[in-house]
């Protein structure tokens, strides 16, 4: 991530609805670590105090210093609310715009040295279509709430494709039917 109190920090976004969007695994993943890196900070004195306790002892940790690790627990269990959650979500929704630029700064860097090694080892260039397809692909905004991929059917066509599923498998299992019948496995 970027750095927290930077003076060039991009605009922040709103967040784009109150109600849950559907986010990939990775998203909500990234959510996750904002929500824990969130309650860690608020608790970090008590965190801080258990890992003193617990320094250069091993089996011994959870005995010696079970007042400590009661109130790291306590503190963690009290900041680490749906509100905090919530929180979290609006502050990962709020750095899109940042993400997307240090995205763009990644790729242009990743061009560049590509670019630097094809002219030092005299390789060929890479094809303009190549280069276009990868620069509109860097334009692409993070995808936030549900897109359809591009290989799934639109909505229109599902229920016609079911029944064609359906026939098809009712045409399979009459099949297996007639095969089980003659037991030779071999159909009629």
């Amino acid at each position: 991530m970027a750095s927290e109190g930077g003076s060039d920090q991009a605009p922040r976004l709103p967040m784009p609805s109150r109600n849950p969007l559907p986010l990939s695994a990775s998203q909500e993943a990234q959510i996750r670590d904002l929500f824990y890196q969130r309650v860690r900070k608020k608790c970090a004195a008590e965190i801080k105090a258990f890992a003193d306790c617990a320094m250069n002892r091993t089996f011994t940790a959870g005995f010696a210093c079970r007042e400590p690790h009661r109130i790291m627990n306590s503190c963690m269990k009290a900041h680490a609310t749906q509100e905090e959650q919530d929180a979290a979500r609006e502050e990962w929704f709020a750095r899109r715009m940042e993400r997307a630029k240090e995205r763009e700064r990644r790729a242009l860097r990743k061009a560049e040295q590509e670019a630097f090694l094809r002219e030092w080892w005299g390789l060929p260039e890479k094809d303009r279509e190549a280069a276009r397809k990868e620069m509109e692909r860097l334009a692409q905004a993070e995808r936030v709430g549900g897109f359809p991929a591009a290989s799934r059917r639109a909505v229109a066509n599902q229920p016609a494709a079911a029944a064609a599923a359906k026939r098809e498998g009712g045409e399979n299992s009459n099949n297996s039917q007639s095969q089980r019948q003659d037991g030779t496995g071999q159909g009629r």
